[in-house]
This record gives C-alpha cells, sequence and structure tokens, in this order.
C-alpha cells in the first residue's frame, strides 16, 4: 500500500472518531440542556388521603411523592392549618403521620383537606401563612394546588375517655347557603356522672354551631340544633355533630343562594369599593390588560357590601383607563396560585374605567351586569 493511501485511510478514521465524539458530546449537551440552559423542570407531586378513622391528634397520609421535597399541610376549611408534616425529603412516602400542631385546639376531625406544599424558605420550618403566601406554596397540578380530602371519624369508645358519644345524626340531604337547617343528634354520657360538655356542628370541619350540654350520668339525649349555613361553602360537603372526643357525620349538599357576581360601587384613582357575591373562599382582584394590579382582603363565601380593593401608588392609572374587577377562588397572598371563579362557562368579572364608576350615581355605570360576563 503506497503512503498516500495509507496517509487517506488515517484521515477517515480520523473523521469518524471526530463524527462520533461529535455525537456524543451532542447527546450529552441535549440530555443537560435544562441545567445548561436555565430550564428547570416545574416541581411535581401527588398525594393519596383516604379516609380513616383517628384519635383527633393526628392523621395518617396513604402515599405522597415531591419531586423537590416539601411538606404536607392538612385544612379543614379554616384559614389556619391544623396539621403540618415534618420536612418530607424528594421521592414517595408511605403511611406519613402527621400530628396536630400544638396550638390548635380543634380535633382532626371531619372533612379535611391535606396539600402538598414546596420548601422555598431558607428557614428550616414551613412558612406559607407566616410569609403571607410568599414562600412555602403549593405543588400546582393544571394550575391547581395538589391536594386530596378525607373524612376522618373517631376510632371508637375505648380511645374516648369521659366524653359524650354522638349516637346518631339527622341533617337535611340539601340545603341553600343562606338558611337555618335543623340538625339532630342524640347523645349520650357514658359516665357515671353528671357532666357538662360542649357539643357543636360542623360543615367540612369549620364549626358552624356549639352549645353546652349537661347529661346525668348514663343519660341519652336528642339535641336540635338550629343551624344557620350561612358562609358555609357550596357543593356536596360532610355535616357532622362533634363532642370533645366523638363524632358521627353525613352529607348535605349545599347549593349557593345566588349566582356568583361583582358589580362596581365606587372607584377613583385610590381604591375601588365593589359588591360581591362569592360561592367561595377567595377575594376581588383589580386587573388592567390581564395583570393583576391589587387584591381585596380575603372573603368568606357568601354576599359582600363595601369590599374595597386599594391602587397601588405606582399603579399611575388614569380614568379613562379600562379595568377588570374579577371574583378569584384561593388566598389573595398567593395570586398566582388562585384561580378565576367561573358562573355560566365564564369568569365572575366586570369591565369598567373610573371616569364612568365614579360619574354614574347608581353605581351600575360601565360595570356591566355582573354576573359572570366578562364585561368586555
Amino acid at each position: 500500500m503506497s503512503s498516500r493511501q495509507t496517509f487517506g485511510t488515517v484521515k477517515r478514521l480520523g473523521a469518524i472518531l471526530i463524527a462520533v465524539v461529535i455525537v456524543a458530546a451532542a447527546g450529552i449537551v441535549v440530555g443537560q440542556a435544562p441545567e445548561i440552559f436555565g430550564v428547570e423542570e416545574e416541581p411535581e407531586a401527588s398525594i393519596t388521603f383516604e379516609d380513616q378513622q383517628g384519635n383527633g391528634s393526628s392523621v395518617t397520609i396513604r402515599e405522597v411523592s415531591l419531586s423537590d421535597g416539601g411538606y404536607v399541610v392538612v385544612t379543614d376549611g379554616g384559614d389556619e392549618p391544623l396539621a403540618v408534616s415534618e420536612r418530607l425529603e424528594a421521592g414517595t412516602h408511605e403511611n406519613v403521620t402527621i400530628d396536630r400542631v400544638d396550638d390548635v385546639s380543634r380535633e382532626l376531625i371531619g372533612q379535611l383537606t391535606a396539600t402538598v406544599h414546596q420548601d422555598t424558605s431558607d428557614g428550616e420550618d414551613y412558612a406559607y401563612e407566616s410569609s403571607d403566601g410568599e414562600e412555602d406554596q403549593p405543588y400546582l397540578d393544571d394550575g391547581f394546588p395538589v391536594s386530596d380530602t378525607a373524612t376522618v371519624t373517631t376510632s371508637g369508645e375505648t380511645a374516648l375517655g369521659n366524653s359524650f358519644l354522638v349516637e346518631s345524626i339527622d341533617a337535611p340531604a340539601a340545603a341553600t347557603t343562606n338558611e337555618t337547617i335543623e340538625v339532630n343528634a342524640r347523645i349520650r354520657n357514658p359516665t357515671e356522672f353528671q357532666t357538662q360538655q360542649p357539643v357543636e356542628v360542623r360543615i367540612d370541619g369549620a364549626v358552624i354551631e356549639r352549645q353546652v350540654l349537661e347529661l346525668d350520668g348514663g343519660e341519652a339525649r336528642n339535641v336540635t340544633f338550629q343551624t344557620d349555613t350561612n358562609g358555609a361553602p357550596p357543593g356536596n360537603r360532610t355535616i357532622g355533630v362533634y363532642t370533645e372526643n366523638d363524632g358521627a357525620v353525613a352529607w348535605i349538599d349545599l347549593e349557593f343562594h345566588t349566582d356568583p357576581s361583582v358589580a362596581i360601587t365606587d372607584a377613583s384613582n385610590e381604591s375601588v369599593t365593589v359588591s360581591a357575591a362569592i360561592p367561595e373562599r377567595g377575594f376581588v382582584a383589580l386587573e388592567r390588560n390581564g395583570t393583576v394590579l391589587a387584591t381585596s382582603d380575603e372573603l368568606d363565601p357568601g354576599e359582600h357590601e363595601n369590599v374595597t380593593v386599594d391602587v397601588p401608588a405606582d399603579a399611575s392609572v388614569a380614568e379613562t383607563d379600562e379595568l377588570t374587577a374579577t371574583l378569584y377562588a384561593g388566598s389573595p397572598g398567593a395570586v398566582d396560585a388562585a384561580s378565576p371563579i367561573v358562573f355560566g362557562g365564564e369568569p365572575v368579572r366586570t369591565t369598567f374605567t373610573i371616569a364612568e364608576a365614579s360619574g354614574d350615581e347608581s353605581g351600575d355605570g360601565g360595570s356591566g351586569s355582573g354576573n359572570g360576563s366578562n364585561g368586555g
């Protein structure tokens, strides 16, 4: 073989080796593309929270998976968490026991919701509420917090001590969210002594009615509660009667008593005042061109008058700017995790200008119907 042929063969082999190295390197770069170019994958989570019997002081999460680690937070519809897990490392965890927060007096009984939260704060403890929703926000799936709901009942008379027992409950199967209903229960004192104890009616874990009942030793009595559903969230909800360590639960279908709506009653460059009928816990957001400028305080389900949204001083809102007031479900401290309330297939919002709203003494000018139309 001539030297020319040998040299040509070497060149071809060298070219092939270089091509192989380039392809391999390209594969590594593609595989590491999110990290190399600063693109982070969205954190993911899942949770399974099953109906269970408990002792009122702890609950068990059947399974939770977290891509980046974090916490499981248990609530009953109130503003504060009832139980928070220890920090969980990334991965899948089974049969996670979560104890009630030390300074919480409410039992972990009734319909409870377990939500998976990220760990984004610099501190070692869960910080979502203490940071007004800025840190340790929930994991999201299609824009909604990753959560699961379960009904927790007490585990039997042997664990109840001297607690009154709830032997039965009778509640309406359906009602609206602004009426007074009768809830009947049979309560028994299992001890030999005359005793006074509080008895509560809860809807989705939130206390709606409470009275102190006195029973002789061994006495059983039928008790009727006149329960006002105003402020309860609509939907298929648990309704229960609870004593210190016992309870009985039924289901009630609550229908929101009116159409969700938001209407402008007054407006200026400093603030906007609205009336709102909101079917679940949420807030009113003031928006311009799809961007949230400000929010109201958090609102309980129901009808609200004189809800104020303060306009930020640096927003530079002109009297002729087109603004929108929208109802959101969620916390005003975590706007990104909140979602618009929909009625009739459309978000509940109303569009207006400050000039129109302030110039109409009836409060209706420029506000539209406020019953779910987009105002646009």
